[in-house]
């Protein structure tokens, strides 16, 4: 039952016990990515974006650019941001493989 009340404003990151892990950006140490964050509170009124592991359950968290690729174009994610870089699924060509990524790793 708790698990179907509404815990916060912001289900996504609350915590069944109504904790969550927080991590603030200062403008001057992360102009870019606090800048990030500004324009997604402007335009949905929502000063958080979440940050998790970047990976698929199962599979070692990305350590590289092309580990975070291969995540990106393997999962539902609509965009990718690497460091200047913001990559739209919707742009990018399919992969040739003809591997069953989900094989690759057993799940945990």
């Amino acid at each position: 039952d708790k698990l179907k009340v509404v815990r916060s404003n912001i289900p996504a990151i609350t915590h069944i016990d109504y904790s969550a892990r927080l991590q603030t950006v200062n403008k001057d140490d992360n102009p870019l990515y606090h800048g990030m964050i500004s324009k997604f509170n402007e335009k949905h009124n929502c000063p958080v974006i979440i940050n998790t592991s970047f990976n698929v359950r199962g599979e070692p968290i990305v350590c590289t650019p092309d580990d975070a690729y291969m995540c990106f174009m393997r999962t539902e994610m609509d965009y990718l941001i690497m460091g200047n870089y913001l990559l739209d699924k919707k742009d990018q060509k399919p992969l040739d493989s003809d591997i069953d990524w989900r094989k690759e790793f057993v799940l945990d």
